[in-house]
């Protein structure tokens, strides 16, 4: 049985949350039964299977934030938040 997709907001809307300086702020939830990428009160919330082991999760969430803004998940930097859940990646738009 396949596991169904993660549901994401328009790359329009992510991309609205975007500093002037290409960074995005999320929280993240490593270790879920689903994948998925939330914006609530101003805030980015992200889900992922990925156990925080290795960097695992740290990749699921840049490859589900690149699918969300429709672009290479090599255009995503993660500067801030390598063993937190509050991370912030910059992004090369």
């Amino acid at each position: 049985m396949a596991r169904p997709k993660a549901e994401l907001p328009s790359a329009d809307t992510l991309g609205a949350l975007i500093d002037e300086e290409g960074r995005l702020a999320l929280r993240v939830t490593p270790g879920a039964k689903f994948e998925a990428l939330e914006i609530a009160e101003g805030r980015v919330f992200v889900k992922v299977r990925a156990k925080p082991e290795d960097g695992k999760a740290n990749d699921a969430v840049r490859d589900l934030l690149a699918r969300a803004l429709e672009l290479a998940p090599s255009r995503l930097e993660l500067l801030r938040g390598a063993t937190s859940r509050e991370k912030q990646f910059r992004i090369s738009l």
